[in-house]
């Protein structure tokens, strides 16, 4: 993928105003200044893609962006108490409607600050997925932030902390130092070869059903 191609695609504030999946998607997740914005500009190597907010809480869209035939959806932050009970209703049904719709979801990257253990959002959010059978790998971030014997503690203090701890891809990522960014990419390009694997699959049945037609109606025209 070429991550010079993004673009910002439209923002959605309800779930009956996002529009059809007709491209596979990545969704971003995570608690509220967890460093979202700051990943997906530090994947795409654009300062300004996603907004960092000096205020938590105050995304409260899903921000869609492509680049090479693949979707990415930025999901507003969770868990922030200083918002209106109806504003996080909102946004819980926001998040809800978007994975209730019939999507191509390829996976989501599940962002959980490394320096503490997650929160019961987290939790939540990780429930939530593992009970859809919804992919997703843990991006652990602010990774940079921590010594070598904390990281060491915190990684094996997740092994505790969260459910089917040994199931789940966990990477490391600094926003900061770019740790964690080849890794991302990589899961990125498994999801485009094999976007493309199907693509050519589909391709294949079609001109194998376009053949079948042409055969059965050269039978035909001989029967006549």
């Amino acid at each position: 993928m070429n991550y010079h191609n993004v673009q910002f695609e439209a923002s959605y504030g309800t779930s009956s105003q996002l529009p059809p999946s007709d491209l596979p998607e990545i969704a971003f997740a995570g608690r509220s200044n967890v460093g979202k914005s700051s990943m997906i500009n530090k994947l795409f190597n654009r300062k300004g893609l996603a907004r960092v907010s000096a205020v938590p809480g105050k995304t409260a869209t899903i921000n869609f962006f492509h680049a090479d035939g693949v979707r990415f959806a930025d999901l507003p932050g969770y868990g922030y108490a200083k918002v209106s009970k109806g504003e996080k209703r909102r946004w819980a049904e926001l998040i809800e409607g978007y994975f209730a719709q019939d999507r191509d979801l390829r996976v989501v990257f599940q962002l959980i600050d490394m320096r503490h253990p997650p929160t019961a959002d987290d939790l939540t959010m990780i429930d939530f997925l593992i009970d859809r059978e919804l992919p997703f790998v843990a991006v652990l971030t602010k990774a940079d932030k921590l010594s070598k014997k904390q990281r060491e503690e915190r990684l094996a203090a997740l092994e505790r902390e969260l459910p089917c701890a040994d199931q789940i891809i966990k990477i490391p990522f600094s926003a900061e130092t770019g740790e964690g960014v080849d890794a991302v990419k990589a899961i990125v390009a498994e999801i485009e070869r094999d976007c493309a694997e199907e693509a050519r699959e589909e391709d294949d049945r079609a001109s194998m059903d376009a053949r079948e037609a042409e055969k059965d109606a050269g039978g035909y025209a001989d029967d006549m």
